[in-house]
């Protein structure tokens, strides 16, 4: 049987990188041997640099062709840090920010904006809700696409989006089994085939499984460490259909149930109240989440010009939330003391997405064109059923409270929401000559939205539609063959729904608004090998909407202007023979230029400075070892800027070995995460109440890893 790299060997078989074969390119100033010469950018399947991104563009068209910000992070990486959540992806930018963990879910921030779990995260070009702890097995990168992007998506939040492109059938068979333990006692077992289901090859398959138990060190009260249970099932069939087209068909599903962790406490003077590992959630309370993916995808090559994409993905997501919503009183500063609010609450949201491109690659005008024309859509459903109970208190050293069980009782506020979302788009990337290009594009967008009480009447929130235009431009300068200097301008809008206050007022609302104006540069150097990129943002954000505490009851308001500035610099690929680095670094000056209370604040969670690296250095063909640097600076943990949390930096280390045994590669891996065990806040949600603030979260503790994986 023939043996294939795979996604959870490779950590290993980077030990036996050797320098990818790179064929120079001629000066774009060289007319006598530009028409006369090949170029081959041949990329070791084990190496960190990546020459695109499918989802910045949707066209043909690489980093150097791409007027905007894009980091990609390849599966390679992921194995070689034993990532097995979204968030531990993401660390490997400096742009993008941890925030809460609560509710067995990660938010994150990109460019100092929070984003969207219904719009600001991408599966294949797809909008795929997010309210759930998204899986990364079945990935073979994590596209990060800086910078309002609504030209290809629609709604959208400044920062940019977050695009998963999902692992593909391979021509050649191929299955890795393992598993990954820690010291704590938590276990990973993972399978991963894939090949041809024909014996021409023309269908192929490929499946992903995989089983995950996972246990942390922070506790309840009653002395349990908080637990999660998961499983994941994926299968993709692709086929080609003679030579005029390929089409695919993908089913997902995520089982995911942990008991709730809402995080630690803060006085005013940002110390932590009860310690770092006090858990203040009731044992009893927990997160089910239950999801599926089902979607197809067809491409038609019309002709050598012309190619024509459909997608469609239908997404389920139904959850179970057990919740004890622990709150502070103005006694909790004082004896530790706090109470509880329970409440039994399902929720179902359903999404249907579709894309439709037509891609054209053509000279006109005696200049090169790659257009795009498109539309796409979304359509969201969302139902909640809610039952309650009062306050009850907690004190610390008696007996927890139990599960309220039958004395729940039904909440008003349940209601349904559906809304549909249609855009239509173009976008012309004009080659001017081997120096310059010009990108120029605008998109249409249609929303309506009904959000309606259970019992069916119109829900007092309210229903509007509205549209919006949204513009992009780009210039790019070439002035080597290696290298180019970019420009450009784009804007993104949120619709928002009306507000029910916590006085009952209601507060309507506007779609909020966002411009931004980059420059940048990219370059190849190392004989390709490696990719340096630096770029200068700016964006402002109008209509934003921020929650405030007013006399005692929740009160949303809008109106005011985010202003966000800073600087990226990153750097990934090979830099010697033996040597891969991935790094960046970012600054970032963000404020509330305009707000009736936060006017000149820094916002929640934003850390003006911060930077990541990750490096592999292979010692022989078949031992490497692995160094991580993870820095973040100081943040506001309240909107008030009140309380700080402190910076910190993180290092991790990791070795890998590769024995051969006949048929089977045996690839052994050990990590340790947070090596000199640093006590660090990673992230908070903002929330306050009677001078305390809560939703902070504390980064893990030093952590033992090791897997083993074996390749047939």
């Amino acid at each position: 049987m023939k043996l294939a790299p795979t996604t959870l060997c490779s950590a290993v078989v980077l030990a036996l990188s050797t320098s990818p074969i790179y064929a120079a390119e001629p000066s774009a100033n060289s007319a006598s041997s530009t028409d006369e010469t090949m170029t081959i950018h041949a990329q070791s399947f084990d190496d960190y640099k990546v020459d695109s991104a499918s989802g910045a563009m949707r066209t043909d068209a690489t980093m150097l062709e791409t007027p905007q910000s894009v980091t990609v992070i390849p599966e390679i990486v992921l194995d070689e840090q034993l990532a097995t959540t979204l968030g531990e992806a993401l660390q490997n930018d400096a742009s993008v920010s941890a925030g809460t963990k609560k509710w067995n879910r990660e938010v994150f921030s990109l460019r100092g904006f929070e984003l969207d779990s219904g719009s600001s995260y991408l599966r294949n070009g797809q909008a795929q809700f997010s309210h759930y702890m998204l899986p990364i097995e079945t990935l073979e990168r994590v596209e990060i696409l800086k910078g309002p992007s609504s030209l290809l998506y629609g709604q959208t939040t400044p920062g940019g989006l977050i695009n998963m492109v999902s692992k593909k059938p391979t021509y050649e068979p191929m299955l890795n089994i393992g598993t990954d333990i820690d010291h704590l006692g938590s276990k990973r077992i993972h399978v991963d085939a894939s090949g041809p289901l024909n014996e021409s090859g023309t269908i192929r398959g490929r499946t992903v499984l995989v089983k995950q138990d996972t246990v942390e060190s922070r506790q309840y009260s009653n002395g349990d460490n908080r637990e999660r249970d998961r499983f994941l099932g994926y299968g993709v069939i692709e086929a080609d259909l003679a030579d005029w087209g390929l089409v695919s068909v993908h089913y997902e599903r995520t089982q995911d149930k942990a008991n709730i962790d809402s995080g630690a406490w803060l006085d005013a003077d940002g110390n932590t109240i009860g310690g770092r590992d006090l858990i203040r959630d009731m044992p009893w309370a927990f997160t089910d989440n239950n999801i599926e993916n089902i979607g197809t995808d067809l491409t038609v090559y019309i002709n050598s010009s012309w190619t024509a994409k459909a997608s469609y993905n239908h997404q389920t997501l139904t959850r179970h939330r057990k919740d004890s919503s622990p709150r502070p009183t103005s006694n909790t500063i004082v004896d530790g003391s706090y109470e509880i609010k329970p409440f039994d609450r399902h929720d179902d949201w359903k999404l249907q997405t579709f894309h439709l491109d037509l891609n054209g690659d053509f000279d006109a005008l005696g200049v090169n064109h790659r257009t795009l024309f498109g539309m796409n859509g979304k359509l969201y459903n969302y139902e909640q059923y809610k039952e309650s109970s009062g306050a009850t208190p907690v004190i610390p050293g008696q007996p927890y409270p139990k599960d309220p069980g039958n004395d729940y009782r039904k909440d008003t506020t349940a209601y349904r929401s559906d809304n549909q979302f249609y855009g239509f788009y173009a976008q012309d990337l004009v080659t001017l000559n081997d120096q310059w290009q010009v990108l120029l594009g605008g998109r249409y967008d249609l929303f309506y939205k009904d959000q309606q009480n259970s019992d069916g009447s119109v829900d007092i929130k309210g229903a509007h539609d509205s549209q919006s235009f949204s513009p992009k431009a780009g210039v790019i300068f070439h002035p080597a063959y290696n290298g180019s200097i970019y420009a450009n301008y784009s804007e993104s809008f949120e619709p928002q729904n009306n507000v029910v206050n916590g006085d009952d007022s209601i507060t309507e609302r506007v779609p909020e608004t966002s411009r931004q104006y980059e420059v940048g540069t990219k370059w190849e150097l190392m004989d390709n090998r490696l990719l340096v990129t630096g770029a200068l943002f700016d964006i402002e954000k109008k209509n934003i909407s921020i929650s405030e505490t007013i006399n005692g009851s929740s009160v949303t308001t809008q109106g005011g202007v985010q202003h966000h500035r800073g600087a990226e610099a990153a750097a990934q690929g090979q830099i010697f023979d033996k040597w891969f680095v991935m790094t960046s670094a970012m600054y970032l000056d963000a404020e509330y230029s305009k707000h009736d209370d936060y006017q000149g604040n820094r916002p929640v969670n934003v850390p003006e400075w911060s930077g990541s690296a990750w490096t592999r250095y292979s010692m022989t063909d078949n031992t490497a070892f692995n160094l991580g640097l993870f820095y973040q600076g100081d943040r506001w943990a309240d909107h008030e800027n009140t309380v700080k949390m402190d910076g910190y930096a993180r290092v991790d280390a990791g070795a890998s070995h590769q024995i051969k045994s006949g048929d089977i590669r045996w690839d052994f891996r050990f990590n340790i995460e947070n090596l000199f065990d640093k006590e660090y806040l990673a992230g908070a949600g903002g929330s306050s109440s009677n001078g305390v603030i809560t939703d902070v979260h504390y980064g893990d503790e030093r952590k033992f890893k090791l897997s083993v994986n074996a390749t047939f």
